[in-house]
């Protein structure tokens, strides 16, 4: 089962990464080659300065938000008043006041991820795994292969079947998150990325892991199936799910004969050593 796992973990991707490979590819022969070591660093910093404009456009809605709830309060009394005006600005500003709040709190996070960033920065460029991009394709790597223990454990399978239905909803949403994420995966882990397309891969890589967590709580907690119509219009997630199974099998397929192969040219160690042993 751990072999399994492993040989998925590193396989599983190569489909859905060839397609994006060469885009990734040429946008990068136009730009400054970015610095592997600080590519964490160098996209937190990029969300810092994404969530500064957010807090500047929610105290600007706030403003316009109190100027409208004292404009409706003015005109209560005068015939251009509107029934439900007041109220109905009122609830604009307590939402905009939220907004507001909540792009503050996403600052202050984001800020803390710079910090955290500089702290996991690797020391030198030959730290291969633990650069930023390798330690977040290994974290797509686990994700993935947390999934596919519902398709290869057998008690696994029988004791949660809906994790194995991409027609419930919850499942079906890991699955939207994680073709996303599959998307912007780069080819390898050497791949130079700008600082935006690595932050876009994270967030993608966040929002599959944050879908499957509560798709497990779900299934753990007995949560009813709810299986949606039929419709033709969306997406058929379902071959989603098996396109995935069937790339890893495929690439599963492929160590073994590998491995096999590799065996086979191979000759026994005892000849090794009698090959060593003779003289030119």
């Amino acid at each position: 089962m751990d072999l399994v796992l492993a040989l998925v973990a590193e396989w599983w991707w190569i489909a859905p990464a060839g397609a994006g490979a060469g885009a990734l590819g040429v946008v990068g022969l136009r730009r400054r080659r970015p610095s592997q070591r600080r590519l964490e660093l160098d996209a937190a910093q990029l969300d810092v300065r994404r969530a500064t404009q957010a807090v500047t456009h929610s105290r600007a809605q706030l403003k316009v938000a109190r100027a409208e709830l004292m404009r409706a309060q003015a005109e209560k009394s005068t015939p251009r008043a509107t029934a439900g005006a007041v109220p109905e600005a009122r609830r604009r500003l307590q939402l905009a006041e939220r907004q507001a709040r909540a792009s503050v709190a996403e600052l202050k996070a984001r800020r803390a991820g710079v910090q955290a960033a500089r702290a996991l920065m690797p020391a030198s460029r030959k730290e291969i795994d633990r650069m930023p991009l390798a330690r977040l394709m290994g974290e797509h790597d686990e994700l993935l292969a947390r999934w596919m223990e519902y398709e290869t454990d057998a008690a696994k399978a029988i004791g949660f079947p809906m994790m194995s239905d991409a027609r419930w909803p919850p499942l079906e949403l890991f699955l939207r998150e994680h073709q996303q994420a599959s998307w912007l995966r780069p080819a390898t882990r050497e791949t130079r990325m700008a600082p935006a397309d690595y932050s876009a891969y994270r967030e993608a890589v966040r929002r599959a892991t944050h879908a499957f967590d509560a798709a497990e709580r779900a299934a753990r907690q007995g949560t009813p199936r709810e299986l949606p119509e039929p419709d033709d219009r969306s997406t058929d997630w379902t071959e989603v799910a098996q396109d995935l199974l069937d790339n890893a099998q495929r690439a599963i397929t492929r160590s073994t004969e590998m491995w096999n192969r590799m065996r086979r040219d191979r000759p026994p160690r005892a000849e090794r050593g009698d090959r060593a042993d003779r003289p030119d």
